[in-house]
C-alpha cells in the first residue's frame, strides 16, 4: 500500500521544536511581513503566518504599504523595517510596476528568512548554509520525519526555479549527514525525461503544471514529492502529479496536505535561526538542522508506537 507523506504532523512537530528552543533560550524572535497593495489571497497567507508565529513564541507583524508605492520607496521602507526585526519577508506577488527580483536583492541577507537573496543561495552552494528557502528545507524535514534517508539515493528534481528547484537540488546533494544524494535536475528543455526517471528513488515535481507527472513515468519503488498546487475542473485542489500515480508508487505527498503545511513552519524555523545567529546563541545553521532532524525522527517513531 502506498504511504501518504502528510505534512501536517511534520509541521506540528517542527513547530514544537521551535517553541521549545524559543522558550529555552528566553528569546522573542521577530518577523516583519511586508505586503504591498490589497491581494485577498496574500492576506490569507499573511494571517496564517502571523497566527502560526504566535503559536511558537515569535512576534510577527504585518507592514501594509500602498499599491502606488514606487520601487525606491519600497527599498527605503525595507531598509528601515529590517532594523527593527530579526527577519523580514516581502509577500509576493508585488504590483506589476515593481520588479520582484530587484526588491529581493535589497533585503539584508542576514535577515532574509525566505532564503531568496543571491548571498544565501550562494552560501548553500558553498555548503555553508544560513537561510534555506522554506519549501526545499520543508521537503527535507518531511522526508527525514518519515525516516527516508537521502544518502546515496538517486533524486530527480523536476523544475529549476530559484525558489524551489535550484536550492532543493543544491540542498540534497551537499556533503551533509542528512543529504548526500545524487541529483538530476530536469526542466522544460530536458530530453528523454522518462529515461532519467527510470532509476530514480525520489522524484520531486515542481514544474507548476497540473498533472504533469503521469502514471507511465513512475515505478512501484519510487517516492514522489508533489510541490504543485492547482484547482482542477471540479474546483478541488490538485498538484503537479496525476492522481492515479498514488496507486503505483511506494510513497507520495498528497495535495493538499503534503508539502503545503511545511512551508510556514519552516519559515518560522528560519526566523528562529535569524534571532539565535544574531545573538551568538548558535554559530551555524547546519548543526541546528541536524539537531532538528533528529528531533523530528524521534517524534515520528514515538507517534508510531
Amino acid at each position: 500500500m502506498t504511504q501518504l507523506l502528510k505534512g501536517k504532523p511534520v509541521a506540528t512537530a517542527l513547530k514544537k521544536w521551535i517553541r521549545n528552543r524559543v522558550e529555552a533560550e528566553g528569546a522573542r524572535p521577530s518577523l516583519a511581513i511586508v505586503m504591498v497593495g490589497n491581494n485577498p489571497a496574500s492576506e490569507v497567507y499573511v494571517n496564517h503566518k502571523i497566527r502560526a508565529a504566535g503559536e511558537v513564541g515569535i512576534k510577527a507583524e504585518l507592514v501594509h504599504l500602498e499599491e502606488s508605492i514606487t520601487r525606491q520607496q519600497l527599498v527605503n521602507e525595507i531598509r528601515e523595517i529590517s532594523k527593527r526585526f530579526d527577519g523580514i519577508i516581502v509577500q509576493l506577488p508585488l504590483p506589476n510596476h515593481i520588479n520582484e527580483d530587484a526588491i529581493i536583492q535589497h533585503i539584508p541577507p542576514n535577515k532574509d528568512v525566505d532564503g531568496f537573496t543571491p548571498e544565501n543561495l550562494g552560501l548553500l552552494a558553498r555548503s555553508t548554509p544560513r537561510f534555506i528557502s522554506a519549501t526545499p528545507l520543508g521537503i527535507l524535514f518531511l522526508l527525514h520525519y518519515y525516516g527516508i534517508s537521502l544518502t546515496g539515493k538517486n533524486v530527480v528534481v523536476i523544475g529549476r526555479s530559484n525558489i524551489v528547484g535550484t536550492p532543493l537540488a543544491l540542498l540534497v546533494s551537499r556533503r551533509f549527514p542528512w543529504a548526500n544524494a545524487t541529483v538530476t535536475m530536469c526542466h522544460s528543455r530536458s530530453r528523454n525525461i522518462d529515461e532519467h526517471l527510470k532509476n530514480a528513488d525520489i522524484v520531486i515535481v515542481a514544474v507548476g503544471k497540473k498533472h504533469w507527472l503521469k502514471p507511465k513515468m513512475v515505478t512501484k519503488n519510487m517516492i514522489v514529492v508533489d510541490v504543485g498546487i492547482h484547482v482542477d475542473d471540479n474546483g478541488k485542489l490538485t498538484g503537479d502529479v496525476e492522481p492515479e500515480v498514488r496507486q503505483i508508487v511506494k510513497a507520495i505527498t498528497p495535495v493538499p496536505g503534503g508539502v503545503g503545511p511545511m512551508t510556514v513552519a519552516t519559515l518560522l524555523f528560519n526566523v528562529y535561526l535569524a534571532n539565535s545567529l544574531a545573538k551568538g546563541i548558535i554559530t551555524d545553521a547546519e548543526s541546528v538542522i541536524t539537531e532538528c532532524i533528529e528531533f523530528l525522527r524521534k517524534e515520528y517513531q514515538t507517534k508510531k508506537k
